[in-house]
């Protein structure tokens, strides 16, 4: 049968880019070591509303910042074992600490693609400072790595960067302190040095951080940048699942929610944070 010009258009009409268009209802699997990483959860909810995500956060664990590099690894692999189980897709770990540590060996045994948060983090900075002075509050392990460092002289020749671990930040979250006015004492304290050095940027390494961000800018000023890693890493999920063709195809995806420990306390702080609530966190452990 003949076909007609509008026919031929349509068959061979392809994405500009990536691969053809096809539907993959697989869940995103995301993992952090609490609740922090709940705002990547939101950043690529609300980017990808069509997308189901999985999140696990590893609160029996909590924090991994203050962990040996070998415990970190095995806590990541372990985890994105678990959520490899669930069918997942992709693999975003929503934990600068992890992302640090543990990336190169997730990415070489998972089999599925994996995404951390460092990478976007440091493009959003190098994109966003102006006098290329960054400063960078982690974890003691993420600061130690020097992850962030060596993101930002890659992408910005001639910056300099200051790092400071902070490691009462991350239990000061969980604890749902994050306006209380010995947060913001402790946060005087931890970005002095940075201050000193003139920093007019700063990576908040750590998906806890960002719900400090109010007693943050209170202590630094308008004149210091804050940036979040969340809203980067969606984009870049977004644009990894358009080059594979792994989009769900769908108007509205699902959550699951798992924790290794607490899922009581995970669902309080998870509500204060996510604004809504969520019914059931499951748990499974894994040592």
């Amino acid at each position: 049968m003949k076909r007609t010009p509008s026919t031929r258009r349509r068959r061979s009409s392809r994405p500009a880019q990536g691969k053809p268009a096809r539907r993959d209802p697989r869940p995103i699997g995301i993992f952090d070591s609490g609740v922090g990483g709940l705002t990547v959860l939101r950043a690529i909810g609300r980017r990808l509303p069509g997308e189901s995500l999985v999140y696990f956060g590893d609160t029996a664990h909590l924090p991994y910042g203050n962990k040996s590099p070998e415990a970190v690894t095995r806590f990541s692999v372990e985890v994105a074992r678990f959520l490899k189980g669930r069918d997942i897709k992709v693999l975003v770990v929503a934990c600068n600490t992890a992302s640090a540590l543990a990336l190169p060996r997730l990415k070489r045994g998972l089999g599925v693609p994996v995404l951390g948060v460092i990478e976007p983090g440091a493009r959003a900075a190098a994109r966003a400072t102006t006098r290329r002075r960054v400063g960078i509050i982690a974890t003691e392990a993420t600061v130690a790595s020097g992850a962030y460092q060596r993101a930002l002289k890659g992408l910005l020749p001639g910056v300099r960067s200051f790092g400071k671990a902070c490691p009462l930040f991350v239990p000061l979250v969980e604890e749902g302190w994050w306006a209380h006015p010995v947060t913001r004492a402790v946060a005087r304290e931890y970005l002095e040095p940075l201050q000193r050095a003139g920093v007019d940027t700063l990576i908040l390494g750590c998906t806890h951080y960002p719900l400090l961000k109010a007693s943050l800018a209170r202590v630094l000023g308008p004149g210091v940048r804050l940036i979040d890693s969340a809203e980067e890493t969606a984009r870049e999920v977004e644009a990894l699942l358009e080059r594979e063709g792994l989009g769900s195809g769908r108007r509205r995806g699902w959550r699951r929610f798992f924790a290794s420990d607490g899922p009581d306390r995970f669902l309080r702080l998870a509500k204060r944070l996510l604004g809504v609530s969520i019914k059931t966190v499951a748990i499974w452990r894994f040592d």
